[in-house]
């Protein structure tokens, strides 16, 4: 059994910064009323008619992965894409990954797990490792929400939330199994799936009833239950946090760094007080992007890893809790 390792990190942010005061002339709210709910300051937008789509970012942070972790194109094995915003209904975007980096003809796959989807990714792409199937495997998380949000102070509470980006890491073989990928571990609990879902399109609401929907069908935005996906959130981010570390006979004190998912700042934060972590100990971007979904911890942890707050020998937790619901959470010996 080898174990993997991120060899290469990698991010893209759109240009387009979009403060909670330009949200305020698309719909009643303002900048306080923003930061005090979730801790966001601004958040990046694609630009209307810039070519920036969920796969065409993941690819420029693949790009850069790929180059930092002294491999190339050619070197990759397969290819693992987490989104929930795909460029098309099918195929996934983990193929157009293939082609845009004239890649070989390897396999791609692509995940579908919302908020978890990067941890529940580079799980996959772990076990692949693991048993030897493949040497060196590119992961990629990326999002373009603004495209499908309602604009409009009816759905404020959602779309004041998400930003768009993208983030990417190379994963391989290492034959110390005491370094990098330690453990993962994936949950889920489906009865409460409709409580943060957008439910058309679908097979259930496919094009005719599509073309006869009207203003008011808000089955094609974002829906929330709010409070209730915060209460759930801070339950399932400890339980996932304190499985991982149980499993490798780590303490809450062996923490270096904890990479959450950037959901809402007041998560994080509740988090960091119960584990009893200090600020340095835990890194938080949500406050510039905003939740950028399966790109926000890689996104984090790329960001991260470039100021300089993960050094070798660190353990690093990656924990993320979003629809589904889904939950999960990665130890790393860096």
């Amino acid at each position: 059994m080898y174990n993997s390792k991120i060899t290469g990190l990698g991010k893209y942010l759109p240009d387009n910064v979009v403060t909670n005061d330009d949200l305020s002339k698309l719909m009643d709210t303002n900048d306080a009323w923003v930061q005090e709910r979730t801790g966001i300051q601004e958040r990046r937008w694609i630009k209307e008619g810039t070519e920036d789509t969920s796969a065409v970012m993941g690819a420029k942070a693949a790009r850069i992965a790929i180059e930092r972790s002294g491999l190339t194109k050619d070197d990759i094995d397969f290819i693992v894409f987490a989104t929930l915003s795909p460029d098309y209904y099918f195929p996934g975007c983990g193929v157009q990954i293939q082609d845009m980096l004239d890649m070989p003809t390897i396999g791609a796959l692509d995940v579908r797990n919302q908020c978890s989807g990067f941890v529940y990714a580079i799980s996959v792409a772990d076990q692949f490792i693991k048993t030897g199937m493949y040497k060196n495997i590119l992961v990629i998380g990326a999002e373009y929400h603004s495209n499908g949000l309602d604009k409009t102070t009816r759905g404020r509470s959602v779309s004041v939330i998400f930003g768009d980006g993208a983030g990417a890491c190379v994963l391989s073989r290492e034959e110390d199994n005491n370094k990098g990928i330690l453990s993962t571990h994936l949950h889920s609990e489906g009865k409460y799936a409709d409580k943060l879902i957008v439910e058309s399109p679908s097979i259930g609401h496919w094009v005719p009833e599509i073309k006869a929907a009207g203003d008011d069908d808000l089955t094609y935005f974002p829906y929330m239950d709010g409070q209730f996906v915060f209460k759930h959130a801070v339950v399932r981010f400890s339980e996932v946090i304190m499985e991982g570390l149980a499993k490798n006979g780590l303490q809450k004190e062996d923490i270096n760094m904890l990479i959450p998912h950037q959901a809402n700042l007041r998560i994080a934060q509740f988090i960091q007080k119960k584990f009893g972590l200090q600020d340095d100990q835990v890194f938080n971007n949500i406050q510039k992007y905003g939740n950028t979904t399966a790109a926000s911890v890689i996104i984090a942890l790329t960001e991260a890893w470039e100021e300089g707050k993960i050094k070798p020998g660190d353990n690093v937790v990656l924990a993320a809790f979003g629809s589904g619901f889904t939950w999960a959470s990665a130890i790393i010996k860096w």
